[in-house]
């Protein structure tokens, strides 16, 4: 499912337009990253968790070559699905 289907499904179920659709997606999307980059967790009821993680630096290898590398620090996105969410996928 793309963005433009994701708009137009939710469109059709809500009685809104696609404008308003993609308005409150966009600024979900924002209140999330908003969140996470200040090390606040997001927690979806029947949907799951976002998560900040924080990978610190570490060695790794070029594939091609086997060559040593560094790989720096970063900070990731991590998705945690509710048990409601697990149960539908797996009814």
């Amino acid at each position: 499912m793309t963005m433009n289907d994701l708009i137009a499904s939710l469109a059709a179920e809500t009685n809104l337009t696609r404008t308003q659709v993609r308005s409150v997606i966009d600024a979900f999307v924002q209140q999330v990253g908003a969140s996470l980059k200040i090390k606040d967790d997001v927690r979806v009821t029947g949907l799951g968790v976002f998560e900040s993680k924080h990978s610190g630096a570490r060695d790794g290898r070029n594939p091609r070559t086997g060559e040593k590398i560094k790989i720096a620090a970063s900070n990731q996105v991590k998705f945690r699905a509710s048990k409601e969410l697990k149960d539908e996928l797996n009814a």
